[in-house]
């Protein structure tokens, strides 16, 4: 059979893809190896052209890669243009800060001259999830090129036309031939990769059990890895919110990729004293958004990703109303033509300890409303979370915003009166079961490399 991409919008084959043989990974791990000898000796300056060539290259294929993830994972076209956007951003960011991040940094020592040295680890494995399906693989590809790795992509099987589009781009860029390659596997093939000799190193985006599995094989043959994984970010509304803002954000954040993302808000907890107002303009917001086609223009949100992934989340929904949750919108599936994954934006509220969404993580455009008695109540269910990827608060205090997401807020990002994003410039990524490591800004592009110390006497 291959492996297939295929439409969420009708349920047809877009393509079907050949899988890699055993002996054709270990060619490309091989390619990859050898032209890394030669990469990892190349000068900032090179490798910063072909990173702004990227960025270039990337605007110029823009409405075409747009396109291209509209078929395969049904992103409505201006998302998936701001996606490549932010991609070509990351280039840039890179190629203008690389060389600058990497620099050795003198140390004073006993020594005539001691430093640190920051230099390529050689081959990375990246396995990369279909929600945004570039800018995954960018957020890993640009810091690391620049460093002088190279990159091997085990991409989500439904977004397999994306992931050759990316190869296909950097060649056109400039980057030599084999400094990255796409291996169009199955999950089963990637314990094999991760135990060549060869491939040094390994990160992941995904679920938080795909996380513990490829950390555990990483770690069986002491590989280093990143994990970014899975989130139930809260958002937190207090008394002083500004409603209107507040409810406009957070149905955006909940709503992003048609709530297909780890770092989307899926839990808001509000005090009481606002909680039915916030309801009102809450529902207003999410109910007005348009569900469609994502070819068309006038689309909000196009579908989920696969049908699967939509019945697994409407039997969330639906245990989650028999343990006392109430469904105030949404809910069901929409009644379109053909074999769709089309899901109706949905809200349930009366969340409480015990029923399954108070832990679970529901990757969709579901949004759950937890009620709190005060500002302590409220950070208190926003910790008590398996998770800890981003979070938020809203309030008309700022001083009392930053105590709270600086000091008292157990996440990776933590972010006032703002819906919570990746940044090239910031650093990325999650603790506890949201995974380890980072990605962006200065830390990411440190992650995989030989933080080496040089001693002269």
């Amino acid at each position: 059979m291959g492996i297939q991409s295929i439409n969420p919008v009708n349920g047809k084959t877009v393509k079907t893809y050949k899988e890699e043989t055993a002996q054709g990974i270990t060619k490309k791990i091989d390619l990859a190896h050898a032209t890394w000898q030669k990469w990892k000796a190349t000068s900032f300056e090179e490798r910063t052209s072909c990173l702004n060539k990227t960025a270039r290259t990337l605007r110029k294929y823009k409405e075409e890669l747009a396109q291209l993830m509209a078929s395969e994972m049904g992103k409505p076209l201006q998302p998936g243009r701001d996606e490549i956007e932010k991609c070509a951003k990351v280039c840039e960011y890179y190629a203008q800060n690389g060389a600058k991040f990497l620099q050795d940094e003198p140390a004073t020592t006993e020594a005539n001259k001691s430093y640190v040295s920051f230099q390529p680890l050689g081959i990375v494995l990246a396995i990369m999830p279909w929600n945004f399906p570039f800018w995954q693989a960018f957020r890993f590809l640009a810091p690391g090129l620049m460093a002088g790795n190279c990159g091997i992509l085990k991409h989500a099987s439904n977004v397999t036309g994306c992931a050759l589009a990316i190869e296909k781009i950097l060649l056109e860029a400039g980057f030599p031939k084999y400094v990255f390659q796409t291996l169009i596997v199955s999950s089963k093939a990637v314990k094999g990769i991760i135990e060549n000799p060869l491939v040094k190193a390994v990160t992941l985006t995904g679920s938080t059990g795909a996380g513990m599995q490829v950390a555990s094989q990483a770690a069986a043959v002491l590989k280093k890895s990143v994990l970014e994984l899975g989130g139930s970010d809260p958002y937190i509304v207090l008394e002083d919110a500004d409603l209107d803002m507040a409810a406009r954000i957070c149905a955006e954040s909940r709503l992003i990729n048609n709530g297909q993302s780890c770092i989307a808000a899926k839990r808001f907890i509000v005090v009481k004293a606002v909680e039915k107002e916030f309801i009102k303009k809450f529902k207003l917001q999410m109910a007005t958004k348009t569900t469609g086609d994502p070819l068309d223009p006038a689309t909000d949100l196009g579908p989920m990703a696969r049908t699967d992934l939509r019945d697994e989340l409407h039997q969330q929904v639906k245990d989650n109303i028999q343990a006392g949750a109430k469904c105030i919108l949404g809910g069901a599936i929409p009644n379109y033509k053909g074999n769709h994954a089309f899901y109706t934006p949905t809200i349930l509220t009366g969340i409480k300890k015990g029923m399954p969404a108070y832990k679970e993580e529901l990757f969709g455009p579901v949004a759950l409303v937890i009620s709190a008695k005060n500002t302590e109540d409220a950070i208190r269910i926003a910790n008590d979370s398996p998770f800890g990827l981003g979070a938020a608060v809203f309030t008309g205090n700022n001083s009392l915003g930053e105590k709270i997401a600086r000091e008292q807020l157990n996440a990776g990002s933590c972010f006032v009166n703002s819906l919570v994003k990746s940044d090239p410039r910031l650093p990325f990524g999650g603790i506890n079961q949201s995974g380890y490591g980072r990605e962006l800004g200065l830390y990411g592009i440190h992650e995989f490399v030989n933080i080496k110390t040089v001693y002269i006497q």
